[in-house]
């Protein structure tokens, strides 16, 4: 008598099953992320990035959390400055405690799935500032801080990038600017490769528009605090360079040439060897913007190839880019985009 056994019995069918399994909640993962953090008003989001390891996204904490949440929290970000600068203590922006700090903030934070234990973080701020006379804001990148026993693990993706991404995507594919104060080779690269229209940077093409300046001279003047740059620092303006940056509670991250962590591509070695005087204590303050193509670049030479979210995001901005933005830019008559301006509402009153 013929028998009929089922495709589950083979040990390679099952293995098959299981893999497409894992795959499909993966993939349901990665929506779920997404919904929630297009549709949130403030982000609060968890993510498993890696094997092992789970990614919070924090808008906001100091507004979204309650005392005690926001207690744990700030104490998961010091105990990875701690292992980070063991001899040292930061005191500027986040690690304040203070939640007008930490309302402007957005906290990347990634622990150990099994333990709970926090192994590195991205503190992103949000800063109000003019460009050509009216209000805009600036990303800042931020502080990024990594436990010295998982280093090499390839966080620096969900780190310097992932957080932009989710705001960027969040705010309907509009251009925003960011910043990033650094002396620190790999990181000025990073963000020269990554992100469009970067300035300072070694690339060429790179150059200062006014909007470069004009957001710098706000920044400088009004958010120094945010990036621990005391008032007796000095800003270089046609280099975008700050001088003697290291007196405002950053001091502890002061590096020389020697100890900063370099690129793999020398002319951003080079760049830093050149323009920033180490002993002095100097930082570039870079700014960009994150767009379409800034994303593109991100997705493809940052996250994992291997990743299928990571390849239908990019099939998803492709077809955003040529299909569906332009009508949607033009529907939306709420905000403004480039050279469109929202619409006025003629509000009449007695003469």
């Amino acid at each position: 008598m013929a028998s009929v056994e089922s495709g589950n019995s083979s040990p390679h069918g099952g293995k098959g099953v299981a893999r497409a399994r894992a795959a499909a909640a993966r993939l349901r993962g990665h929506a779920s992320f997404w919904l929630k953090a297009l549709s949130q008003p403030t982000i609060d989001l968890t993510l498993r990035t890696h094997a092992g390891q789970r990614t919070r996204i924090v808008e906001s904490p100091g507004v979204s959390l309650p005392q005690e949440e926001l207690d744990a929290l700030v104490a998961q970000l010091r105990s990875v400055a701690a292992k980070t600068l063991p001899q040292e203590s930061l005191t500027y922006g986040i690690f304040s405690g203070e939640r007008e700090r930490l309302s402007r903030a957005i906290v990347t934070l990634i622990s150990e799935e099994d333990t709970g234990r926090p192994i590195a973080f991205n503190a992103l701020s949000v800063m109000d500032v003019e460009l050509d006379g009216a209000p805009t804001q600036v990303t800042h990148l931020g502080l990024v801080m990594v436990d010295p026993d998982v280093r090499g693990q390839g966080l620096s993706w969900v780190l310097y990038g992932l957080t932009a991404l989710v705001l960027f995507a969040r705010d309907g594919l509009r251009p925003k600017w960011i910043s990033n104060v650094t002396e620190v080779p790999s990181v000025i690269g990073m963000v020269s490769d990554t992100f469009s229209d970067v300035f300072p940077s070694p690339l060429p093409g790179a150059r200062q528009s006014f909007a470069h300046l004009q957001l710098a001279r706000g920044i400088m003047a009004r958010h120094r605090a945010v990036f621990g740059v005391g008032e007796e620092a000095d800003f270089d303006e046609a280099r975008s360079v700050i001088t003697n940056a290291y007196t405002g509670g950053s001091d502890a991250l002061k590096k020389t040439f020697e100890v900063a962590p370099k690129h793999r591509n020398e002319i951003y070695n080079d760049f830093c060897a050149r323009e920033l005087d180490y002993a002095r204590g100097d930082d570039v303050l870079q700014l960009g913007r994150i767009d379409l193509a800034g994303a593109r670049r991100y997705i493809l030479s940052e996250v994992p190839h291997g990743s299928l979210p990571a390849l239908l995001a990019t099939t998803g901005m492709l077809a955003l880019q040529r299909l569906v933005l332009p009508v949607v830019y033009w529907l939306d008559d709420t905000r403004a985009f480039g050279t469109l301006r929202p619409r006025r509402r003629s509000v009449e009153g007695p003469r």
